[in-house]
């Protein structure tokens, strides 16, 4: 496997950093977990959720009330992500373990599987991002480059016009291939997986198999295969472009940097830990609080590279001591100030790389 070791000798930003943050916590008297805020969307996303499922697989609808439907329950799972299953997975959505546990299994329920993507994400993505050869987020594709050291192949001349395509599928094949594919080589792209206990086993192939029964067969034997098909393919359109495009315009456009590690070698990365968090990464639509909702506070992609345990509920905060102090350290700032500039970033960005070098 790839190595890669940070230079983290005078490593004075982040302790800086560190300390205004807790300052501000400690000042506020505010705890670094989630608040009523976030309770209270997590009620309405999975009240909401399980109302359109309920509704979908218990009458027959017309053709355009199940498409449309089921790419809003699609989207709202997708939020049930970015809020819930994702401040639950890193710790910080409860000061109490037994309910972060918990509620990260809301990925199993998506049909996910919470041990693996806390490997696949907390550990590595976390601590490598953009690093190809080790973020599996960016790993190579033979149908998308996301990064100049990935090779290119003609049919990346136009992959800025099929990426959508591939992104509205993504989450049908993270959930029916990629677990299992991780699974079974234990395995996360070139990194070893956690050696898992046998509840983790357990788990794991429970909630697939519920999975199975609630996605798929209980719906086809209550309304059928035909309504069925349209409401799968639908709700993973809506699931697989929300899920992707948020990470994309965090990670994969014009602002952000990218390092190759090769295969069984040590890279060396000049800056701290910290400071290649900011470069890896950029905010989008910050003054957005539509978007900061629904997105769990994903838009502030800097703020939770650099404090992953404190609930996204404080990013707007944090961000501004953030944003002061890589000015203070003269530390670019990544930050895109609409979704739509995010988006126009991103393709321009996976066009560029689609042109033979």
């Amino acid at each position: 496997m790839s190595k890669v070791i940070f230079n983290n000798k005078n490593a004075v930003f982040f302790q800086s950093l560190k300390m205004a943050t807790d300052r501000y916590f400690k000042e506020k008297e505010l705890k670094k977990t989630g608040t009523w805020g976030l309770y209270s969307k997590t009620i309405i996303l999975i009240a909401v959720a399980i109302t359109l499922y309920v509704l979908l697989i218990s009458f027959t609808l017309p053709v355009a009330a199940v498409i449309s439907m089921a790419l809003v329950l699609g989207f709202l799972s997708a939020c049930i992500g970015f809020n819930v299953m994702h401040d639950a997975n890193h710790g910080s959505y409860s000061s109490k373990s037994w309910v972060n546990d918990m509620l990260g299994l809301t990925l199993n329920a998506l049909g996910g599987n919470s041990f693996i993507w806390r490997h696949k994400h907390n550990i590595i993505h976390h601590t490598y991002p953009n690093v190809d050869g080790i973020d599996d987020d960016i790993a190579k594709s033979p149908f998308i480059r996301m990064c100049s050291s990935q090779q290119w192949v003609p049919m990346h001349r136009i992959q800025h016009i099929y990426t959508p395509l591939l992104y509205a599928i993504s989450s049908m094949i993270w959930i029916l291939f990629q677990d299992f594919e991780k699974y079974f080589r234990q395995k996360v792209h070139n990194t070893e997986l956690q050696k898992m206990k046998t509840s983790d086993h357990i788990v794991f192939w429970i909630s697939k198999v519920l999975y199975l029964f609630f996605y798929i067969a209980l719906p086809i034997i209550l309304i059928g295969w035909q309504q069925w098909l349209m409401f799968f393919l639908s709700l993973h359109i809506g699931l697989g472009f929300t899920l992707a495009i948020v990470f994309q315009l965090a990670h994969v456009v014009e602002e952000t940097e990218f390092t190759f590690a090769p295969l069984n070698e040590t890279t060396q990365i000049e800056n701290e830990w910290a400071i290649h968090q900011l470069k890896t990464t950029s905010n989008f639509s910050p003054n957005n609080k539509l978007v900061s909702w629904f997105a769990g506070g994903l838009n502030y992609q800097i703020e939770h590279h650099l404090f992953p345990r404190i609930s996204h509920i404080h990013y707007p905060a944090l961000s501004k001591i953030v944003k002061s102090k890589c000015e203070e350290f003269n530390i670019p700032y990544n930050c895109i100030p609409s979704f739509n500039g995010a988006v126009q970033s991103h393709f321009r960005f996976i066009k560029l790389l689609g042109r033979k070098p």
